[in-house]
């Protein structure tokens, strides 16, 4: 699928493109990995990482910049959109700056995909997509609809637009884990509260869903990773089982638990072994046995949230985790 193409990732030096990068080099040997991003700093860090490797280049620029879009679009086999405003309070106080770069950005790079007849191209999404509560939400789920409506857009050009969906990738920069490592030697730590739960993904897995779009999508569609919850507390008594509790309340527009896929979208909703694929209901997409093949339709009150998940993570099974990523926990 990959193998001797050439993948360009936006926002590629971020926490995903540093796991997306090797693990593509590894496993497919494309022709050419383009790292796009505005950090020019961030990108000469990368570049260490990959001196001697002429498949990996980089390219200064910005999604909301259509014209440096397509100078580096020409000639890519696949697109992985990564690039965001993905911080809630930033977003609240700079709502301009956030839709100019995830609902702009991203009718850029549906544009030039098109124009420069880009094969592939998968999105990055969220959990706060699903029944958004912020403008961070309500600004993926507009790049979301506009990503699954280029498939229309596009005509007879050959692109695909697919999308992938999860929450905050365990141990990343300015997520929970790497937080709370950084105070518990204070021996508090900070709970919204007790009941919160959240879903729980590797970077890894979110590279292998990325693949898997790739391979599978038809275009339109939502890929959703199966994937276990846990709780706040359990969380936190993994990482610092001596430290007290603290409850300092939900922060203003953060959920009490995560949602992947709500009620509205369960009519459309399929199951397979280790997935979720949400079709859209533009074009009868949702009935197209292409777009379906194996999978099993999901109850018409289905909801994927992290409160009533089926799977769980065990303390122990953090732990395990927690010693073989030690040396990755917040650096990425």
């Amino acid at each position: 699928m990959l193998n001797n193409k050439t993948i360009l990732i936006t926002g590629g030096t971020g926490s995903f493109g540093h796991s997306f990068i090797p693990l593509t080099l590894e496993k497919y040997n494309p022709k050419k990995v383009i790292i796009y991003s505005r950090d020019e700093m961030k990108q000469w860090e990368m570049a260490q990482l990959f001196e001697g490797d002429e498949r990996v280049r980089f390219f200064i620029g910005d999604v909301r910049d259509k014209d440096r879009l397509h100078r580096a679009l020409d000639g890519v086999d696949y697109v992985v959109h990564a690039a965001a405003t993905k911080i809630v309070p930033t977003a609240e106080y700079n709502p301009f700056e956030c839709i100019k770069t995830n609902i702009n950005g991203a009718m850029n790079i549906i544009d030039v995909a098109i124009d420069s007849e880009v094969q592939g191209v998968v999105a990055l999404s969220t959990d706060k997509a699903s029944s958004p509560i912020n403008l961070y939400g309500a600004t993926k789920l507009a790049s979301d609809k506009l990503f699954i409506a280029g498939n229309s857009y596009s005509g007879i050009k050959p692109t695909k637009f697919s999308v992938v969906r999860y929450g905050n990738v365990m141990g990343s920069r300015g997520s929970i884990i790497p937080f709370f490592n950084s105070i518990k030697h204070e021996g508090i730590l900070p709970i919204t509260d007790t009941r919160m739960t959240r879903f729980m993904i590797s970077l890894e897995q979110a590279v292998d869903l990325v693949w898997h779009a790739f391979d599978d999508m038809l275009g339109g569609e939502i890929y959703v990773k199966k994937i276990p919850s846990m709780n706040i507390v359990d969380l936190a008594n993994t990482l610092a089982p001596d430290a007290k509790h603290e409850i300092v309340g939900i922060r203003p527009g953060e959920k009490l638990h995560e949602q992947m896929i709500g009620i509205e979208d369960a009519i459309s909703t399929y199951s397979y072994e280790d997935y979720y694929k949400i079709l859209p209901s533009i074009n009868d997409w949702a009935h197209d046995p292409n777009r379906i093949k194996n999978g099993v339709k999901v109850a018409e009150d289905f909801v994927y949230e992290s409160s009533s998940n089926v799977e769980w993570m065990s303390e122990d099974e953090l732990k395990v985790w927690l010693k073989n990523n030690e040396s990755k926990i917040g650096k990425i």
